[in-house]
C-alpha cells in the first residue's frame, strides 16, 4: 500500500535518519476503497437481515451490491484521477500564458511568495532572477508554490481505479463470509458483526500508522462509522419490516 523513505542526514550531533512515508495516493485509494467495502455491505447485510430469514437472499444481495459498488467506486475512483490531471494541465496552460503575456507582475507574485519564506531584498532578486531564466522552472515553482498544485501522474487514473474497486470487493466480502457458510440468519448475523469490528477496528488502527495519526482513534473512528451505518440499517430494515 505505501512504502517509507529514509534519509540520512548529517548534523553537529551525528547522523540521523529521518522516515517519510511515501505512496500516499495509493494509501488513499486503498482507504476509500477498503472503508466503504467494510461499511456499506455490512449495513447491507444488516438491514436486509432484519427483513428476511435466509442466508442465501442476503448473499445473494450482498454480491450484487460489491459487484455494484466495486464497479461504481472504480470509476469514480478513474473521473476523479483524470479530472485531477485535467485540471493541472489547465492551470499549467494559463501559467504559462501569464509568464509570457505578463512577466513582470508574475516576477511580483515570486517576490511575494518568496518573502512568505523570508527572502527579501537582494536575496530576492537573485533568486528570482535565477528561477525566471528558466520558463519551465518557472511555471513549475509557481504552480507548486503559488496554487499548491501537484503534478499528477497521467497513468494514475486507471491504477487508482483498480485500486479501489479491488479494495471495495476484498473488504465487502468479508462482512458476507459468515453469511456464505450458511446456518441460522441471526447467528450469522452476530459472527458478522463480531468480524467486521475487527475488521474496522485494524484496518483503522493501520490506516492511522500508516498515515501518521494515532492508530487508536483512527480505528475507533472507522469501528464507529460502520457500526452507526449497520445500525441504522438494521433498525430501519426492522421499523419497515
Amino acid at each position: 500500500m505505501g512504502g517509507e523513505r529514509a534519509v540520512r542526514a548529517k548534523s553537529g550531533t551525528g547522523e540521523h535518519v529521518e522516515r517519510h512515508f511515501l505512496n500516499s495516493q495509493t494509501v488513499r485509494d486503498v482507504v476509500i476503497g477498503m472503508a466503504d467495502g467494510l461499511t456499506v455491505p455490512f449495513a447491507l447485510a444488516a438491514g436486509v437481515t432484519a427483513a428476511v430469514a435466509s442466508t442465501r437472499l442476503v448473499v445473494t444481495a450482498g454480491l450484487a451490491e460489491i459487484v455494484a459498488g466495486s464497479i461504481a467506486m472504480g470509476l469514480g475512483g478513474y473521473l476523479a484521477a483524470k479530472s485531477d490531471h485535467e485540471h493541472f494541465q489547465s492551470e499549467e496552460r494559463r501559467e504559462y500564458a501569464e509568464v509570457e503575456k505578463l512577466p513582470e507582475q508574475e516576477r511580483r507574485e515570486l517576490r511575494e511568495i518568496l518573502a512568505d519564506y523570508g527572502l527579501r531584498g537582494r536575496e530576492a532578486d537573485s533568486v528570482v532572477a535565477a528561477i525566471s531564466a528558466d520558463k519551465k522552472r518557472w511555471v513549475d515553482f509557481m504552480m507548486r508554490f503559488e496554487l499548491g498544485l501537484e503534478k499528477p501522474d497521467p497513468k494514475r487514473a486507471p491504477v487508482s481505479a483498480a485500486t479501489i474497486a479491488a479494495a471495495y470487493f476484498v473488504g465487502g466480502l468479508i462482512p458476507l463470509a459468515p453469511y456464505m457458510l450458511g446456518g441460522d440468519v441471526r447467528d450469522a448475523l452476530v459472527h458478522s458483526t463480531i468480524v467486521t469490528g475487527v475488521a474496522l477496528l485494524s484496518f483503522g488502527a493501520v490506516k492511522g500508522k500508516l498515515t501518521g495519526a494515532d492508530p487508536l482513534k483512527s480505528g475507533a473512528q472507522t469501528f464507529l462509522v460502520g457500526g452507526l451505518a449497520a445500525g441504522a440499517a438494521y433498525w430501519l430494515a426492522s421499523f419497515f419490516g
